[in-house]
């Protein structure tokens, strides 16, 4: 029940701040802001303000603003002149780019707010590379002169050379060659070194294989005054890991081969927001940090129904200078939202066969 309710806060309120950049941009615009929806119908509360329903729904899982002249324009309504200066799809394109752009760049900049935060304090980060914490004494580590700080960067054995990737490669890699001389590319102080080892077959209780604990984080200390800089940095960053990430499963995916890429569903995040939320408050801004950052990126995908999908399509109106017909625009969302559940579904399916 606790990993339920922390989901649900923390989904709710990065919907929020994702749906409120909408909103601000929308008015500011002057367009019609009909209703401010968090979660998904059906309505169990709502108040009236202005010219604007705010409105709390039933199912969790996301938000909406609905925008006056959207739903007018897909069912072909009529509007006067002066009604048209308040709609949606009568503003120019640039307009309706920047309302649809708000909302992932509000959970951009939060993630970019609380990572700054962090730096502030001192926070462990997910590095790129796997580092030497520690090397235990007399074991074959030790032996050969691996220190505490070292990058391991490859492994090569029986003529053949491994990429580090990630704590599991080192750990997989010297079980699979135990009793063998195995040699290791290890970046100390940015100058490469080459080491030969014997990971051992049967390790003392407490150590792996060849004698070391290895980290992929890195402990991250900022100045107040460069924090922001830090934060804005480390985000591009794992913006950037992010996309290198997804196009190469695109690409193993169009070659017929299996995609490495972890993705969970909303079982996953949820199990996770739980653990992260027991593990103290630094990880749990850390955990709502990189969640925020990892929407902005996908909602700015261009795939339909998703925000980069709305602005592909005002793209295309703004090169051509022709309105794409309301009811193509409607279907083509249609397709991309049922792709989108079924996506869902079957991450969500593999989560739950995941807890058994």
């Amino acid at each position: 029940m606790f990993t339920v309710i922390i989901f649900i806060l923390i989904l709710s309120f990065l919907v929020l701040i994702h749906e409120f950049g909408h909103f601000w941009v929308a008015k500011r615009n002057g367009v019609k802001v009909e209703e401010f929806g968090l979660g998904l119908p059906p309505r169990i509360f709502s108040i009236q303000k202005g010219e604007t329903l705010y409105s709390l729904n039933a199912l969790p899982f996301g938000g909406f603003v609905r925008l006056f002249g959207e739903e007018e324009e897909a069912q072909g309504v009529v509007l006067s002149e002066t009604q048209k200066t308040r709609a949606f799809f009568a503003k120019t394109s640039l307009q309706r780019a920047m309302v649809i752009l708000a909302g992932p760049i509000m959970n951009f900049t939060l993630a970019v707010v609380i990572l700054s935060a962090l730096f502030i304090k001192g926070v462990y980060l997910p590095a790129t590379s796997i580092r030497i914490v520690e090397v235990a004494e007399k074991s074959p580590a030790a032996i050969v002169g691996l220190k505490p700080n070292d990058v391991i960067k490859e492994v090569r054995s029986d003529g053949k050379s491994y990429p580090v990737q990630s704590s599991n490669d080192v750990i997989s890699l010297s079980k699979k060659f135990a009793g063998k001389d195995v040699t290791l590319v290890i970046n100390r102080e940015s100058k490469v070194r080459i080491y030969s080892v014997k990971p051992r077959i049967n390790p003392p209780k407490g150590q792996g294989s060849m004698g070391i604990i290895i980290s992929q984080y890195e402990y991250k200390k900022s100045a107040w005054y460069r924090a922001p800089y830090d934060g804005l940095s480390t985000a591009l960053v794992i913006s950037k890991e992010f996309y290198s990430e997804l196009f190469g499963a695109l690409s193993q995916l169009a070659h017929f081969k299996n995609p490495h890429i972890a993705v969970a569903g909303p079982v996953g995040i949820a199990k996770i927001s739980g653990e992260a939320a027991r593990s103290g408050v630094q990880t749990l801004a850390l955990f709502v940090s990189l969640l925020s950052l990892n929407l902005a990126l996908i909602n700015i995908l261009p795939f339909p129904a998703l925000d980069g999908g709305q602005l592909f399509m005002i793209l295309i109106e703004a090169l051509t200078r022709k309105k794409i017909s309301p009811v193509i625009r409607a279907r083509i969302n249609t397709v991309g939202f049922a792709i989108l559940i079924g996506l869902i579904l079957m991450v969500t399916i593999r989560d739950i066969q995941g807890l058994f």
